[in-house]
């Protein structure tokens, strides 16, 4: 059933979200197609989708067939009424849709001759769509916030983190997410929709800028946001980063959930030059994992973070030496308890005891009223985390770094 998006005044704080993050696909002529981009961006849960039946229909072709479907929709709602899949994960034969705020552009679809996000684009009458792009087609991607990073992230080694500073590395932030996490403090690029695409080499151009800046600095951040959504527009902009910064001491780091990091896919990240890889682990338990990603259907929370814990030992266990990998994990007591993050040490250890491991301390932002995590409750996780035998636990509090 089609949906319309329907705005509750009561709840709204006029934040300019829904105009600002959003691209709404009816904005130009004060329609909906129920895409649902507004009510993912929306800190206030003030726009919500209502089922709403499409009386009129549209021919479009698809693929070189003629077909009809609903009015009022975007291609991707377009597409699955005549029978394509989509999946959570990219599985051959079916079509990827992950962030649904057309961000990532890994939906994107050759619409008259022109590469759309399908998930926020909407059907019009005798529109021509081929799911299969060219070869020649070059992926682009939301992407901004070039700039100098002084503390680092999940996949960067403390050793090269020197005073609060130093720049430790140039980091840029790729628009869309998969998750729903409603506690997310990167919550306006996770669900932004709206501003610059940019080609892989125009977003390693940017980031060579950036890097001039700061002399000396050779480590090279993606993060989002989902950084690894759109694998093409990810493996390609590796690619450039690497023609830009040709050096030994040059480093190439994601931080990522790790929830599409297939072997495949790693394989093909390292081939191009991928160093260092920082996956957020979220859980153990699966409605652990729930709560804090916001994934309402257990089997997809099974499916990601069982890839996510996969990638972590598929990579200790074959790029060990080549790659340096850390892992995440969130704390706040209103999601996860001490015996969990217990369990959680200790499954890391069987993997790799000298993993760095680094506790984020999970704070209310976005939509979320959790509680404030205490710098007391932060040092009772690091010393659970030691206790199991971990050699490198870093933990962030209120008051700083604890450890390693």
């Amino acid at each position: 059933m089609p949906y319309i998006a329907k705005h509750l005044i009561s709840k709204c704080s006029r934040c300019g979200a829904c105009y600002e993050l959003v691209a709404c696909p009816g904005e130009k002529d004060k329609i909906c197609i129920g895409c649902g981009a507004c009510t993912l961006a929306c800190p206030n849960q003030a726009i919500k989708l209502i089922e709403q039946a499409r009386e009129g229909s549209v021919q479009i072709e698809v693929d070189g067939k003629k077909v009809v479907v609903s009015e009022l929709i975007s291609v991707a709602e377009a597409l699955q009424e005549i029978g394509y899949e989509y999946d959570i994960l990219p599985e051959k034969g079916k079509l990827f849709a992950p962030c649904r705020v057309g961000g990532c552009s890994s939906c994107a679809v050759e619409i008259d001759n022109k590469m759309q996000s399908s998930c926020i684009f909407p059907v019009y009458e005798g529109m021509k769509v081929s799911t299969k792009p060219s070869n020649a087609y070059t992926p682009k991607r939301l992407v901004e916030g070039f700039a100098g990073h002084s503390v680092g992230g999940v996949g960067t080694p403390f050793r090269v983190r020197k005073t609060p500073k130093d720049v430790v590395e140039i980091v840029c932030f790729t628009a869309g997410c998969n998750f729903r996490c409603p506690q997310c403090q990167n919550w306006y690029i996770a669900f932004k929709g709206n501003g610059e695409f940019l080609s892989p080499a125009q977003a390693a151009l940017k980031m060579k800028m950036a890097a001039d800046l700061h002399t000396g600095v050779e480590r090279m951040t993606v993060s989002g946001g989902e950084a690894t959504l759109n694998r093409p527009w990810l493996i390609q902009f590796i690619i450039e980063l690497k023609k830009l910064f040709p050096g030994e001491n040059a480093h190439f780091h994601v931080d990522t959930n790790g929830s599409l990091l297939s072997k495949d896919y790693i394989d093909e990240l390292i081939e191009v030059g991928m160093t260092d890889i920082g996956i957020d682990l979220k859980s153990l338990y699966t409605d652990t994992f729930m709560k804090i990603t916001g994934i309402k259907q257990r089997q997809h929370a099974d499916r990601y973070k069982a890839v996510a814990w996969n990638a972590f030992k598929y990579l200790k266990e074959k790029y060990s030496s080549a790659v340096f990998v850390g892992v995440g994990i969130p704390y706040n007591k209103d999601f996860v308890s001490m015996e969990e993050i217990r369990e959680i040490g200790k499954r890391i250890y069987n993997i790799d005891k000298y993993c760095q491991v680094s506790v984020n301390d999970y704070q209310p932002a976005f939509r979320s009223s959790i509680s404030k995590t205490t710098s007391k409750e932060m040092k009772d996780v690091f010393n659970i985390l030691k206790s199991t035998g971990l050699e490198t636990v870093i933990c962030q509090s209120r008051d700083g770094y604890i450890g390693p």
